[in-house]
């Protein structure tokens, strides 16, 4: 018993009602060589003495229950020896047993041995996780020889952004996905302090008088700061070899334009992302596809779909509850909290047309509800007709949502809620592109990248600049014109036919006899 054992076990009970468990006559039948096991009746068990408590009390034995093979129950009876065997120090047995107590009760499996033995050997607290906030404060600590002002900039980093955005996730658990999430709401912010800026009203402007944009060049900093410490834990033993923050992708310090993902482009990206999934998978028995599909090396920070490439993810979309959202920001170019923050009353469905007067971003892990800031960003879209079709569907749908949530229902007037009704998180949208991505068998863009994408469509079927500016919100035509124009080969070449066009047409200066021709003129009218 002391090394534990397996058995079988049932839920009958006798004439009295009492349990019968391993003394039900079901579970062995008899044969020429003994009784033996049934194969039809009970289940699976183990059962495993645990060491005493620090008085010397005996502690109930370790059983578990519920195994269809004894296999299965022989496997984890292995998994929790070898937990037990981590340590032969009495004290560090009995902090790895209330470990593996408090484990099974919270999440009904036993803890990962390659982590309680981290654990052990650091002397750490076997029985708590560290969030991302806790090391970092450790992390500060620890940075007692190095310059005032290197110190003092890792502080504003680790107080300003890292703790806010991701301080609350446990240190074994934060991903690519989280790392570039926080990049994305930090660039979010810095639309909004330009647009405060931009607005003359001298309360709002006061509003960010204190907060500067921050530049690709502050970004890659305050990754550093978090490599940094985020090797430091590796070092420790406080994560495993890998580190989140040393992957991500982020702006180069010049603002970098738009890029179409070519066949040749796809390719070799591609080419790539299965090598650094195959070492992965050499490397660690589970392979994080989402972080590595992300984190693979982009010909550029910025990166647009086809539009053949833009079909294929709204038609994977569209097996998804939030597809309209995306559709949204695919072809009327939304930012990710205008889409998010769209509520019904803002949606004509007389006037094929949404209102964009309410959004929904992102402070730290916050959400934050506002009024988008400039006159340029309150605007009205004109929607097409098959959007606003779906926009009738979603709504219906979500009235079925609400007759099944009943009294549970949030009643928050977004066109786009939880199940419950409730205003949607921003990073949720977030979560759900890559994942919606990944699945198509895309080459991998940022949700905000549709937006690119929107322009460039518009853009490429003809719209006029200034249509495109409006609908996307720019406040000068300028940044639309600089930004977009060269992302299409068909915008460029469109440009380019133009000019042959002009310039195949003789100016009236250079017609014979000083007279236009008929013919030409209305060639060059037309």
């Amino acid at each position: 018993m002391a090394n534990g054992t397996t058995y079988k076990t049932c839920t009958c009970r006798d004439e009295k009602g009492k349990r019968l468990g391993a003394n039900c006559p079901k579970l062995r039948r008899p044969s020429r060589g003994g009784d033996r096991w049934s194969s039809t009746h009970g289940k699976w068990a183990y059962q495993l003495e645990l060491p005493p408590h620090a008085d010397g009390t005996r502690r109930n034995p370790l059983r578990r229950t519920g195994f269809d093979t004894q296999e299965e129950a022989e496997a984890e009876l292995d998994h929790a020896r070898g937990l037990l065997a981590l340590d032969e120090d009495a004290h560090v047995k009995r902090r790895i047993t209330d470990l593996i107590l408090a484990v099974l009760k919270n999440t009904k499996k036993l803890p990962d041995t390659e982590e309680v033995r981290r654990k052990a050997r650091t002397h750490q607290d076997l029985n708590r996780q560290i969030t991302v906030a806790e090391w970092l404060e450790e992390f500060l600590a620890r940075k007692r020889r190095i310059e005032a002002t290197t110190r003092n900039g890792y502080a504003a980093h680790v107080r300003i952004y890292l703790t806010p955005y991701l301080g609350d996730i446990r240190l074994d658990r934060l991903r690519v996905s989280d790392v570039a999430g926080m990049f994305d709401a930090i660039e979010e912010f810095n639309d909004v302090i330009a647009i405060e800026r931009a607005s003359g009203d001298p309360e709002r402007i006061k509003k960010v008088r204190y907060r500067r944009p921050v530049g690709a060049s502050s970004m890659h900093r305050i990754r550093a700061t978090l490599r940094h410490a985020l090797n430091i834990a590796i070092k420790q033993d406080r994560l495993r070899d890998f580190n989140p923050a040393a992957v991500v992708e982020l702006p180069a310090v010049t603002r970098p334009k738009p890029v179409i993902w070519t066949d040749e482009r796809v390719t070799r990206w591609r080419a790539d992302y299965n090598a650094r999934t195959d070492l992965a998978r050499r490397a660690r028995a589970r392979v994080d596809v989402i972080g590595c599909y992300i984190s693979t090396p982009r010909p550029s920070p910025v990166m647009v779909w086809t539009p053949a490439q833009t079909s294929t993810f709204l038609t994977r979309a569209e097996r998804h509850r939030l597809h309209l959202l995306y559709r949204l920001i695919t072809l009327r170019g939304l930012r990710r909290g205008e889409a998010v923050g769209l509520r019904w009353q803002d949606v004509n469905f007389a006037g094929n047309t949404i209102g964009v007067h309410w959004q929904i971003t992102q402070l730290g892990w916050q959400p934050v509800q506002g009024k988008p800031k400039t006159d340029a960003s309150d605007r009205v879209i004109a929607v097409d007709a098959e959007t606003m079709r779906l926009l009738k569907k979603h709504r219906a749908n979500q009235a079925k949502e609400r007759l099944a949530a009943g009294d549970a229902w949030a009643d928050s007037g977004f066109a786009f809620t939880d199940e419950l009704g409730r205003p949607l998180h921003p990073q949720i949208a977030t979560d759900q592109f890559y994942w919606i991505a990944f699945e198509a068998g895309l080459p991998p863009v940022r949700l905000h990248d549709l937006r690119h994408g929107a322009a460039s469509l518009m853009l490429a079927a003809g719209v006029e600049m200034k249509i495109v500016q409006e609908t996307l919100g720019h406040v000068s035509s300028t940044f639309t014109r600089d930004t977009y124009t060269s992302v299409y080969p068909e915008v460029a070449a469109a440009a380019a036919e133009s000019t042959a066009a002009l310039l195949a047409t003789p100016s009236p200066s250079v017609l014979s006899h000083g007279r236009r021709k008929p013919s030409s003129a209305r060639r060059f009218r037309h």
